[in-house]
This record gives structure tokens, sequence and C-alpha cells, in this order.
């Protein structure tokens, strides 16, 4: 742990308390959108402009990022959108506000993602990269283990008051603001003109970037795009018969097993290099997804989420490790915010093409043909350089 910096620790501590607040909210989202008249075709169209909202904010925030030399300003405004956003759902619920509620939470995303992430890079070495990221990811999943189990506690003595959850997640939101006061800006080389910066100029960062770069983010957006919710898991075992408890239950042991995983593999990633343990968890991730294709029973879906969470901590952060290594450091977060900000736009595309299939053929359909098209994404990181 002698390696772990201050900063990297600000960062994960904070990352922990904000998906410990978001994460509590989580499970509970879309039963409260219902009990305040919000229709599930509302609700998905919210969830789907307020990602498309992150997705594109990350990069041009990523990129906005590089060109000013700037990091800390964009973590602490990010995080304090995100933090802000919890309350404001219990206050109000006209449908309007309720969509600036979720878009000022995702767009505090959008803001940081980039930014955070080049700070990270910069307090590690290319040998280094794996941990680094590894122990970032462990702190943050670990909010996402503290945060639900929390809201099950609090629902089994305070049934149906969700506002007061949303009120309650203010409180680690607020413990983030304050964590960001403690991060100090390291003066990075070069920084360009912002007027240069438009929206969409991060665009541009793919045809500047290094061959390595775009074969690299071939495979992960076409990933992305039949890796669908977690939503998606939690329905195939509700569906079951499972009940409400134990689904919950499973998400909690899912995020537990992610951060367990996380540190370690990133340290083995750094060894073993990150291309292999990246493909092992594509296949790990494809073995879950045709083992949730056909099984019903609660042993097996144990099992599968145990294994999830391994293929999480095997890719997650070491996708931003690999990524971060093979662009310039002056482009880092553009990289990274590129990246995450494509991923985010192709994982709504994934779900709403996961929500078809399953709709017209079955959720068994809808497993395995994503499993089979990991299998090509195995292939074509085997077979690329």
């Amino acid at each position: 742990m002698s390696s772990i910096s201050r900063t990297v620790w600000i960062l994960s501590l904070i990352s922990l308390c904000t998906d410990a607040a978001s994460e509590m909210l989580y499970p509970v989202m879309p039963v409260y959108l219902k009990t305040i008249g919000f229709s599930v075709i509302f609700i998905g169209i919210l969830e789907g402009l307020a990602e498309a909202v992150s997705g594109l904010s990350k990069g041009y925030f990523g990129k906005l990022s590089d060109a000013t030399g700037k990091r800390v300003p964009f973590v602490r405004l990010g995080y304090t959108l995100s933090a802000i956003s919890k309350p404001m759902l219990a206050i109000f619920t006209y449908p309007l506000w309720v969509f600036f509620s979720r878009t000022t939470d995702r767009l505090g995303k959008g803001i940081r993602t980039g930014a955070r992430d080049a700070l990270l890079s910069d307090e590690a070495t290319p040998a280094t990269k794996g941990k680094i990221f590894g122990f970032h990811r462990s702190m943050d999943t670990l909010g996402a283990v503290i945060g639900p189990a929390f809201a099950l506690v609090y629902l089994y003595y305070n049934p149906t008051h969700y506002k007061g959850l949303f009120l309650i997640a203010f409180v680690p939101g607020i413990l983030a603001i304050l964590a960001t006061l403690f991060l100090k800006q390291k003066k990075n080389p070069s920084p360009k003109e912002k007027s240069t910066v438009s929206f969409f100029s991060f665009l541009n960062y793919w045809k500047q970037s290094d061959i390595r770069y775009r074969k690299l983010l071939i495979g992960l957006l076409v990933f992305a795009l039949f890796n669908s919710s977690d939503v998606f898991l939690l329905l195939k075992v509700k569906e079951s018969g499972v009940s409400d408890t134990y689904v919950i239950g499973l998400y909690i042991f899912y995020n537990l097993i992610y951060s367990i995983f996380a540190f370690p593999l990133g340290i083995i990633a750094d060894k073993l290099g990150m291309k292999n343990i990246f493909i092992s968890g594509l296949i790990i991730f494809s073995v879950v997804y045709a083992g949730m294709g056909i099984t019903t029973e609660l042993w097996w879906f144990v099992i599968l989420f145990l294994l999830y969470g391994i293929y999480a901590a095997a890719t997650e952060g070491i996708a931003k490790a690999w990524i971060s290594n093979i662009a310039d450091k002056k482009d880092t977060a553009t990289a990274i915010g590129t990246y995450t900000g494509f991923q985010s736009i192709c994982s709504f595309f994934a779900s709403s093409l996961a929500g078809f299939i399953w709709f017209q053929w079955g959720s068994t359909t809808a497993f395995i043909s994503a499993s089979i098209i990991t299998s090509f994404v195995v292939i074509y990181f085997l077979l690329s350089e």
C-alpha cells in the first residue's frame, strides 16, 4: 500500500462516499418514480436522456481539462453537482424538476470523470497503473456495498418512506464535497487555450490518437454495445421467483466481490499485462451471461454473481489503466473521457436492444446472444496487437 499516494486515497474516499449515496438510491429509484406517478416509459426516457448528457459531457470536459491543464476544479464541481442532486428529488416531484435533478447528477459525473482519472494516472507509473486504478475501483465499489445495505435496513424499518432516503443520501455527498477541498492541483505541462475547445471537439481526438488507442476503443465499444444494464440481471433473478430481499442481497454481494478483487487484479494486470487480464474478464462475462440465460436456481445465481463481480474487477478499472498507458500524458483526460463518453452512449443502446430482444424472444435469447457476441470480442482482442 506504500505506493498509494495521498491524492489517490482522497479520490478513492470521495468516490466511496459518492457511490454510497448513489447506490443507496439505485434499488428504490424506479419504485419511487412510480409512486409519484411516473410511467415505465417515462422512466426509461428519463434515464436514457440523463445517460446521454453524461456520455457527451465526459468527452467535452475531459478535453477541456487537458486544454486548460486543470484537474481539481472539474473534480470539485462534478462531485458537488452529484451531491446536491440527491435531495432535489425529494423536494419537488414535478416531471421537469425530476428530469433536471437526474440530469444534474449525470452532468456531475460527466464533468469529473476525465479529470479524476487523469489525476489517478498522474499518480502512477506505467508499471503501477493497474494497481492505482484497481485500488480506486475497489474503494468506489465498496460504496456500492454500503449504500444498498443501508437502504435495505432503512426500508425494513421505514417501508415506502423513500423521500427520507433521498435526504439521507445527501450526507455522504457532503462528505465527498468536503474531501475534494484536500485535493491539490499539480501543474500540467503545455496547457492549451480554453477557447479552442468546442463541445464536440473531443471527437477530433479519434483522428489524432495513436492507432493502438483506436484499435482498443473499437473492441471496448463493440463490447459495450452488448453489455446491457445490470438491471437486466436483477430482472432475470426476479423473473425466476426470487424475493426482493434476495435480489438486493445478490446486488450487494456482487459489489462486495467486485470491491475485494479490483485491487489485487489491478496488481496482477501490472505484472501479466492489461490485455491478458481484460480478456480473462470478458471470458468470465461470456460464461456468466450464458449461465444467466439457462438457469433459474438461486444457488446458481449466487455463483454467477460471484463470477460477475470478478469480471467487473478484471475489466472496468483495467480498461482505463490500459488507455492511460497508451495515451500521451497531456491527453489522458481526453482519451479516457472520449472512451467513457462513447461507452455511456453504447450502454444506452445496449440496454434498449436487450429490452427489445427480451420482449420479443425472452430473457434466454437476450443473455445468450450477448454471450456469443462477447466471444467474438475476445477473438478480436486475441488477434489484435
